[in-house]
């Protein structure tokens, strides 16, 4: 086992052992479920998605696609083209974060629209 298994190994194992834990060192942070999110209507190209989420930096959306392609969540398409074309998927573990990442933005929405509503 390499470091960078060893390494996903130890996050997926969490602290506590509690399957909401291991759930979000996978999809938590700020990037993750967005960039998700926009890949559950299918692939997209790395500008695509910087578009997408334009408060997010370049290199950030890099770092967490790397740990989400290393999480087996996406699968990172390079075509053997020039300039090189390269695309993001979801891979079919990833479509399984589908109903939870469509509950997560019904829950945003309700919230969004509670914290608007007046007081009282």
């Amino acid at each position: 086992m390499d470091a960078a298994e060893t390494k996903r190994a130890r996050r997926r194992a969490g602290r506590t052992g509690c399957a909401v834990e291991t759930t979000l060192s996978v999809i938590g942070g700020t990037w993750k479920p967005v960039l998700l999110f926009h890949l559950l209507d299918g692939k997209l190209r790395f500008n695509a998605l910087c578009r997408l989420t334009p408060a997010a930096t370049p290199r950030m959306i890099t770092l967490q696609l790397r740990e989400l392609e290393a999480d087996g969540v996406i699968r990172r398409i390079v075509y053997p083209e020039v300039p090189p074309k390269v695309e993001y998927e979801l891979t079919p573990l990833g479509r399984t974060l589908e109903p939870v990442l469509l509950s997560m933005r019904a829950w945003g929405e309700t919230f969004a629209g509670r914290a608007e509503a007046p007081a009282g």
